[in-house]
């Protein structure tokens, strides 16, 4: 079985488990270990995606990895190597709506390889910040934005749960994979939203069953849906669309 296949079946779980960690400021890090190598060594320049405007390293049917089981793997959790469904629409809806981020502060919660964060730089956007607890996915971000020849800021603070006043706009792209960790990420919203009402949050997501069934789901009020591309449904099987969402428990109340 290759790594994308055992990687879809634990990385959910995996995440949830960094990010209990990160909680708790229990870390792992292997000091002979370069990211950016790596990331170089083992993944594929793509734009066979949603937004070819954007060039990405992924991990592709072309790389090695792909056809390894996940042990084979020297990082156990490589979100970043994929682009996945809700974050692939979030970004096409940044790209044909900039005026979304335009002159404005921007904030990429679990950013992965870091796309949405590049495409808010490229229409505009005057801040930027794309965060991921994963040390690596933060390399991925800074590999991309260089790739892309865009300039950003990058964090692995663990921000969920933490009271935030300076974002004008706020990007969550696949980040409702767990029932468990998708309350966190909904009560963190809210007390977002109360802090700063005049900021904006949106939510990529390819219809998952801990989104869908949420009580999270009345608070939004979808912007755009698309339809995934051949590449994007082979690799999620079973989606064949992702939504954004907007969280606006005012308009939908």
């Amino acid at each position: 079985m290759h790594v994308l296949k055992c990687f879809r079946s634990k990385a959910l779980h995996q995440r949830l488990h960094m990010f209990i960690r990160r909680c708790h400021g229990e870390t792992q890090e292997n000091a002979s270990f370069d990211p950016i190598r790596f990331i170089q060594g083992n993944t594929e320049i793509s734009t066979n995606h949603m937004t070819p405007e954007i060039k990405l390293h992924l991990i592709t049917p072309h790389c090695a990895l792909w056809d390894s089981s996940i042990d084979q793997c020297p990082v156990s959790d490589p979100f970043w190597a994929f682009y996945w469904p809700g974050g692939q629409a979030l970004t096409r809806f940044i790209l044909d709506h900039g005026s979304v981020v335009t002159g404005r502060s921007v904030l990429d919660v679990g950013s992965g390889c870091g796309a949405s964060a590049i495409a808010a730089v490229m229409r505009g956007g005057r801040h930027v910040l794309a965060n991921d607890i994963d040390p690596v996915a933060v390399a991925a971000v800074k590999v991309n934005a260089r790739l892309n020849s865009v300039t950003l800021e990058t964090s692995t603070d663990n921000l969920i749960g933490h009271t935030l006043h300076q974002w004008d706009v706020v990007f969550l792209g696949d980040m409702f994979y767990d029932e468990e960790f998708a309350s966190a990420v909904s009560d963190w919203l809210k007390a977002l939203k109360q802090a700063t009402p005049t900021c904006r949050i949106l939510i990529g997501d390819p219809g998952r069953f801990s989104f869908e069934e949420h009580p999270m789901k009345r608070l939004l009020h979808k912007v755009a849906e698309y339809k995934l591309d051949k590449v994007a449904r082979r690799e999620n099987n079973g989606l064949t669309h992702a939504g954004v969402w907007e969280y606006d428990p005012a308009r939908t109340m």
